[in-house]
């Protein structure tokens, strides 16, 4: 498999051999459950379905439910597809995925939803330093954006300029992430640095290897 699904519990540290304390991120990782294999002959393409984290019944809609009865599995939470798979390791409807499919010291990528922090103003969504000190009657622009264009040319504001709106909730991959701990009764894997998303959130974690 290319990936699986697991859910971000948060950040500690710890200490490797040399005594460097290494911030790191406990992540959730499975297990999760295949409930379809899809084929270029039916869908038009191949991946394999993978759903995680048990969902009441009264939760679900009837398509879904049709779904995962097909599947001889209980309803699911979330449902990815992956479209990478290794040599020789074909899956099949019912196979579990858990922690065990990774190896310590390999790096990853992870895929998650960052923060959402609403609508922002120049200083904190790009950095800006503000228009000045409070001089000449300046009282209200310290962390204003400026001047935004030219006046008579072009008369206009170009396309990308830098202003305020709206931060965060976006798609964000982190790549080459070291697998530092994993703990395969737990499902939990320690992923060197830090991982998108508030804690208990979603997050798809993908090995190249």
């Amino acid at each position: 498999m290319s990936g699986i699904i697991g859910k971000k519990i948060g950040m500690t540290s710890i200490f490797d051999a040399d005594g460097k304390n290494i911030p790191c991120t406990v992540i959730e990782a499975g297990p999760c459950v295949v409930t379809q294999i899809k084929t270029k002959e039916t869908d038009g393409y191949e991946a394999i379905q993978v759903a995680y984290d048990d969902k009441k019944d009264k939760h679900t809609n009837k398509p879904l439910k049709g779904h995962f009865a097909k599947a001889g599995v209980s309803p699911k939470k979330i449902v990815r597809e992956f479209t990478r798979f290794e040599a020789g390791h074909r899956k099949t409807v019912g196979d579990i995925l858990d922690a065990s499919v990774f190896i310590e010291g390999e790096f990853i990528d992870v895929v998650g939803t960052s923060k959402g922090k609403g609508f922002q103003g120049v200083v904190k969504r790009h950095g800006f330093s503000g228009v000045g000190d409070k001089t000449h009657g300046q009282h209200n622009r310290l962390r204003a954006p400026g001047s935004v264009g030219a006046s008579s040319w072009p008369s206009r504001v170009f396309k990308g300029m830098r202003m305020a709106g709206r931060m965060g909730n976006e798609r964000v991959k982190m790549i080459n992430l070291r697998v530092l701990k994993i703990d395969t009764n737990n499902n939990l894997i320690v992923v060197k640095g830090s991982v998108p998303g508030p804690n208990g959130s979603y997050v798809i974690v993908e090995r190249w290897s």
